[in-house]
């Protein structure tokens, strides 16, 4: 199967790749950190295989993959990070997807459904299972917008509404919150207790007695070496657990893992 991997981290390219190599059935005839490069070489030479990242650029994956030519639709495995709404889609529609991280078990475990689908399944009827997805996750995401709960902080001079759901990271900071979002900070005059509560309605994780992480936003995940956690966040931020914590992260973790 000829495949191709859309992504705009790095990194993740590199495992794909990697993992791609050790399968003698696969061959990458091309990576993509854009979606625009993307999309052209798609077109040009469709792959019998696609692994596309949901976060690309100003175009999303789902919106990239609406624009492929539905006869010639590839197996697409969907590849995130987070966007839980999306995750329940996937389920939903029995779409193929791998959770970042992954590892070799669940990329291979993923692979042997790919196998079985390029089997019995045909680009029309790949293009109606993407089509139910599509609408899934604009079901999922309207419901989501609507109930989203927001938080007023400040940056600089200027008063900031964020959504809960982009907020990464709460860390005390003396008589304030600082909330990361991306590369930005923002700061809120109340307590972590406080923050934590406010962000409840995202999966987060106290690491600390002074940090709370939003563990959707969590990128990459490796030790010290004295067995403490250090979590890289989608902007960037890197956080790290204390001693106290470490088995509650630990305990988290595990419960993501598959079999």
């Amino acid at each position: 199967m000829d495949v191709i991997i859309v992504d705009d981290e790095p990194g993740a390219r590199r495992t794909l790749r990697e993992c791609c190599a050790r399968e003698a059935d696969l061959r990458v005839i091309g990576e993509f950190g854009d979606s625009a490069r993307a999309l052209e070489a798609i077109r040009a030479q469709p792959p019998h295989l696609l692994f596309l990242d949901i976060q690309i650029d100003s175009r999303t994956g789902l919106q990239l993959a609406r624009q492929l030519d539905p006869h010639t639709l590839p197996l697409i495995v969907f590849v995130t990070a987070y966007d839980n709404y999306a995750l329940e889609a996937f389920e939903v529609s029995a779409v193929d997807y791998l959770l970042k991280p992954f590892d070799d078990d669940r990329f291979r475990r993923t692979l042997a459904r790919v196998r079985q689908r390029r089997e019995a399944e045909s680009a029309a009827d790949r293009h109606q299972v993407l089509e139910q997805l599509l609408a899934q996750v604009e079901r999922n995401a309207r419901a989501t917008t609507e109930a989203r709960p927001r938080i007023l902080a400040e940056s600089g001079s200027r008063m900031h509404m964020l959504d809960a759901a982009q907020v990464e990271v709460a860390e005390a900071d003396r008589n304030y919150v600082k909330l990361i979002v991306g590369r930005e900070a923002y700061l809120t005059r109340s307590t972590l207790q406080l923050a934590e509560r406010a962000l409840q309605s995202q999966s987060t994780l106290r690491i600390s007695r002074s940090c709370v992480v939003n563990m959707n936003h969590v990128r990459e995940v490796s030790r010290t070496p004295r067995g403490d956690f250090i979590l890289v966040m989608t902007g960037g931020t890197t956080v790290t657990s204390s001693e106290g914590y470490r088995e509650a992260v630990r305990d988290y973790l595990t419960r993501l893992k598959l079999g």
